[in-house]
């Protein structure tokens, strides 16, 4: 498995996303999952307090076992506050709460890539990373990111960064597909600038660039996709999507190449991404994702797959 870097970590260019531990999927099957990842060379693991309402972390806490040392291990904070309502997601005392909290579920004493889940706009983004500063400091957490940040949120906290001596974000998490070209609108740009790593997350599409979703837009039964609310559905599945899926499979097929392949390679020809984050509940699908970091795009190729999908 390739390895390219976030912050001071090097790091699998398919990394594991965590969200079905504890919610699609129970224990047994999560120690499962982790274990082929392990076994494929995956050394990104990516988690959240909120995922499973808390059992991800814990489901993953117990799946790694011995094996923690093995993996970068990352969680965030700040989608949710205290549960009587009195601090908010990115307040700095709930910082400091949910830290420890995560540590707990995770049974680690560092947390390697703490991320700032979404931002909480009634405390100054100031204030939050001040208090992740602090956690730095006291050897909580070694480096620090955030997610679903604009280029205007990346600029602020480089500024903040820069002016007050907090540490900065090494890492942006965001919605990046070939389906999905928000980030080239800014924080693709602002990455390049600030020298921070982007981590796509929902590269598949909740699975609608598997391949295993047919022309009329029918998802396997089993699948993330048929489980949805239709109304949710219809934000991944629409007669356009279904259209470009189609040249999109037709020019994998072409380079002797699945669709799944190619949504993973197109991501990874961006040299500002770091790890491409794919959640998984059977090891096949763990093995299939990690295969699928090896095939390498011409910046040629990867212009032309964009224009497909333009």
């Amino acid at each position: 498995m390739d390895t390219r870097r976030i912050g001071r970590f090097e790091v699998s260019v398919v990394g594991l996303g965590c969200n079905n531990f504890g919610m699609r999927i129970g224990q047994d099957e999560t120690q499962l999952v982790v274990d082929a990842a392990l076994d494929a060379g995956i050394t990104y693991f990516d988690t959240a307090d909120v995922y499973g309402q808390t059992r991800s972390e814990e489901f993953l806490g117990v799946a790694l076992g011995g094996r923690r040392d093995e993996v970068v291990l990352a969680t965030k904070f700040g989608s949710m506050g205290s549960s009587d309502g009195e601090l908010s997601g990115g307040h700095p005392d709930w910082v400091r709460r949910a830290v420890d909290d995560s540590l707990g579920r995770l049974a680690t004493d560092r947390i390697d890539h703490y991320q700032y889940h979404r931002l909480d706009p009634d405390i100054p983004l100031a204030e939050t990373m001040g208090a992740l500063g602090e956690l730095v400091d006291a050897g909580k957490v070694l480096d620090v990111g955030c997610s679903n940040f604009d280029s205007g949120l990346l600029d602020e906290a480089s500024a903040i960064s820069r002016s007050d001596g907090r540490p900065p974000f090494v890492s942006v998490q965001n919605h990046y597909s070939l389906l999905h070209r928000e980030p080239e609108h800014g924080v693709v740009d602002a990455c390049r600038r600030l020298g921070v790593s982007l981590v796509p997350y929902f590269p598949l599409e909740s699975g609608l660039l598997t391949g295993k979703v047919d022309a009329t837009g029918t998802p396997p039964p089993d699948s993330r996709l048929a489980m949805m609310p239709d109304d949710r559905r219809e934000r991944f599945i629409d007669e356009q999507r279904l259209a470009a899926v189609e040249r999109l499979r037709g020019w994998a097929a072409d380079h002797e190449r699945s669709l799944l392949e190619l949504a993973f390679a197109w991501l990874l020809a961006e040299p500002v991404v770091a790890t491409v984050i794919a959640g998984a509940t059977k090891p096949d699908q763990v093995h299939a994702n990690a295969a699928a970091g090896g095939w390498v795009l011409t910046p040629e190729q990867r212009a032309e797959v964009s224009a497909l999908v333009a």
